[in-house]
């Protein structure tokens, strides 16, 4: 599921030290991204090595995080902490990326930009013109119609959330990145909003913004 192309991975490392074992990962993040981890006054990074129990040691000229379990009874924890750094890593707000991953059931997926519409400057420019929007309106109604929160950045777009919630998401990038129209987009979101909330994976009403109005949206400009 994770495709890190923004210079962030993880190694899963068990340390035996008898009688204990030591479960570590480590995750690389853009060290631009080091400072928004450990927040003011390292407010960041003492919440989550709190809440999850683990210690985080982070490496402010390399942006290389070890992350080791201190509560070895629950080895999941270890995966929820990676996701919210990888998050954090690719531009999602740390308080949103710590909500989201509250949920056991959520997940992050990462689009390698890149990848999908090759090393052409102007297409890259051209396609996430297409995903954020004018002022970053069509991102914002793709994470308001699926509950996710998405990141856009030089080479790839980050989307956490419930998994099924990110699966609709991941698929409205694409279709963009493919070339459908915003409104086509925009209605198989609708769509698959209506499905969502009925099987209870989302709770909200977003604001209706008339189709007509989001047609080609984003079409030819970065945003912001």
């Amino acid at each position: 599921m994770y495709n890190c192309s923004l210079r962030c991975s993880s190694v899963i490392q068990l340390v035996i030290r008898l009688p204990n074992i030591i479960y570590r990962d480590y995750v690389q993040i853009p060290v631009e991204r080091v400072g928004v981890l450990v927040g003011r006054g390292g407010s960041v990074k003492r919440e989550i090595e709190d809440t999850y129990d683990v210690k985080l040691d982070v490496d402010s000229s390399t942006g290389r995080v070890c992350i080791e379990l201190l509560d070895t009874s629950d080895p999941a924890k270890l995966l929820t902490v990676k996701n919210i750094i990888q998050a954090i890593g690719y531009g999602i707000n740390p308080e949103r990326a710590l909500k989201i991953f509250s949920d056991e059931d959520s997940a992050i997926h990462v689009i390698d930009l890149k990848h999908e519409v090759g090393g052409s400057r102007n297409n890259l420019v051209r396609i996430k013109g297409r995903i954020i929007g004018e002022r970053g309106k069509a991102r914002r109604l793709i994470e308001e119609l699926t509950g996710t929160a998405i990141a856009v950045s030089e080479n790839a777009v980050a989307i956490a959330g419930k998994l099924e919630n990110v699966e609709v998401a991941r698929r409205a990038i694409e279709m963009l990145i493919s070339g459908s129209p915003h409104s086509v987009v925009w209605r198989y979101l609708y769509a698959k909003r209506r499905q969502l909330k009925r099987r209870g994976f989302i709770l909200w009403e977003p604001r209706q913004l008339p189709l007509e109005e989001l047609e080609g949206e984003g079409e030819g400009e970065e945003g912001g």
